[in-house]
C-alpha cells in the first residue's frame, strides 16, 4: 500500500496527536432499551483499535453510530477533535470514515471494476450518461496494485475472487474515496487460517500507511496480531480498556471469554464430570 494519510495534524496538550476520531461518554438507546452505555475510546492515525465482544455486546451499534448510521442518544463523537453530527453515511465518507461490512455489498456476478466503482461511476464528459469503462478498470487495477494485490484481470466476477481479495479490494476502495479512518465490521469472520492473514497483512499495511482503523471482531487473537489498542463491549458497556503493551493474549482472551464466568463454568462442568 503506498496510499498515505497527512500526519500533520494538531498538537494537544498531553503531547499527543488529536485523535482522527474520538466517542465521549456516548450512549445510545432505543425505546426503554440500552444499547450503549458510557462508550469513550480514540482512534489515531497510524494505529488499529481492536473492538471486541460477543454477540449482542453492541459493536454494531458503535458500527452505526461511528458510520452515521444514527445519532448518539448521549455523549460526543468528534472528528479531528471537533464536535461532529453525521446525519448519514455519506456525512461520514464526507469527514473521511468509511466502513467496511462484512457482507461487503458486492454484486457477485458483476466484475471486479464495476464493483469498485458501484454507486460513484466515471462518466465520459463527452457523454454524460455513458460509462467511462477503461479509465474505471485503469484505475482499479492501479489501486489494486498500490494495495500489493496481484489482479491482472479486473473483468472478472468479484464472486470468483477469495473471500480475503474481495475484502482487500473493498478496502482498496474505501481508501480511494477518501477513508482515512478505515472501520473493518468482522473481515475475517468468514474466513479460513490463510484468507484470514491476507486480510490481516492489508490491515497492518493500512495501519503503516498511516490509516485509523477500527477492527470490529470477536477473534482475540486476530486483534491481538495487529491491534495497538483493545477495547471490549459487553452487554453494551465498556469492559475493558487498554494498549497492546500493557496486555497478553492470554488475559485478553480469558476477558473476552468471560474470565470468573468461563472459570466457574468450567468447574461445574468438571464436577459433573467426576
Amino acid at each position: 500500500m503506498t496510499a498515505t494519510v497527512d500526519q500533520d495534524v494538531e498538537e494537544v496538550p498531553s503531547g499527543g496527536k488529536v485523535p482522527l476520531v474520538e466517542l465521549k461518554n456516548v450512549g445510545k438507546m432505543y425505546g426503554n432499551i440500552t444499547a450503549l452505555k458510557d462508550i469513550s475510546l480514540r482512534v489515531h492515525a497510524g494505529e488499529v483499535t481492536g473492538i471486541l465482544g460477543d454477540n449482542g455486546a453492541g459493536k454494531s451499534t458503535l458500527i452505526k453510530i461511528i458510520a452515521g448510521y444514527h445519532p448518539p442518544s448521549e455523549g460526543e463523537l468528534l472528528v479531528d477533535g471537533q464536535p461532529a453530527r453525521l446525519a448519514s453515511p455519506k456525512d461520514a465518507l464526507a469527514k473521511g470514515i468509511a466502513t467496511v461490512y462484512q457482507n461487503l455489498a458486492v454484486v457477485p456476478l458483476m466484475p471486479v471494476w464495476r464493483n469498485f466503482f458501484l454507486g460513484q461511476e466515471i462518466r465520459k464528459k463527452s457523454f454524460p450518461f455513458s460509462l467511462d469503462s477503461n479509465a474505471m478498470r485503469a484505475t482499479t487495477l492501479t489501486e489494486l496494485s498500490k494495495m500489493g494485490i496481484d489482479l491482472p484481470d479486473v473483468d472478472v466476477p468479484i464472486g470468483s475472487l477469495s473471500g480475503g481479495q474481495r475484502q482487500c479490494v473493498a478496502i482498496a476502495r474505501a481508501v480511494f474515496f477518501g477513508a482515512r479512518v478505515l472501520i473493518l465490521d468482522e473481515p475475517t469472520a468468514a474466513l479460513g487460517v490463510k484468507q484470514s492473514g491476507v486480510v490481516l497483512k492489508y490491515i497492518s499495511a493500512a495501519k503503516e500507511a498511516g490509516f485509523g482503523v477500527v477492527f470490529i471482531t470477536h477473534n482475540p487473537h486476530h486483534a491481538h496480531l495487529v491491534g495497538d489498542h483493545f477495547v471490549l463491549l459487553n452487554r453494551g458497556r465498556q469492559k475493558l480498556d487498554c494498549k497492546y503493551d500493557d496486555i497478553t493474549l492470554e488475559h485478553l482472551t480469558q476477558e473476552m471469554a468471560g474470565g470468573d464466568e468461563l472459570e466457574a463454568l468450567s468447574h461445574e462442568l468438571r464436577g459433573k464430570g467426576a
